[in-house]
């Protein structure tokens, strides 16, 4: 069992950046693939960004490549998510979630383990 819980959401201006933080507790953390989502209403919910158990694999969907970075600090049991250069259509719910695989898995149903989401706004 893992439990997940996000901060740093919050309103920014465009253009500005955000730092989204994930801390997990239970299970050892980095025995998890763990990823990064988004989701507006009425929207699937979006991979933006997954990492490896072992970190040396990423993935960033291109709505967030060059913008984004997807880190964990094992020791802390925290992942991250730095983005930058946002835009008012990343205004959404952002998720961390863990999936207890070896490598980068890319469906919400392959995800074991949910936080309970942050809100980012962009403002124009």
């Amino acid at each position: 069992q893992v439990q997940l819980v996000e901060s740093g959401g919050g309103l920014v201006q465009a253009g500005g950046s955000l730092r989204l933080s994930c801390a997990a507790s239970g299970r050892t953390f980095n025995r998890y693939t763990m990823a990064w989502f988004r989701q507006t209403p009425g929207k699937e919910r979006e991979l933006l960004a997954a990492i490896s158990r072992s970190g040396d694999s990423t993935y960033y969907a291109d709505s967030v490549k060059g913008r984004g970075t997807i880190s964990k600090d094992n020791a802390k049991n925290t992942l991250y998510l730095q983005m930058n250069s946002l835009k008012p259509e990343d205004t959404a719910v952002y998720y961390c979630a863990a999936a207890a695989t070896f490598g980068v898995v890319f469906g919400p149903q392959e995800y074991d383990y949910w936080g309970q989401g942050t809100q980012v706004t962009v403002s124009s």
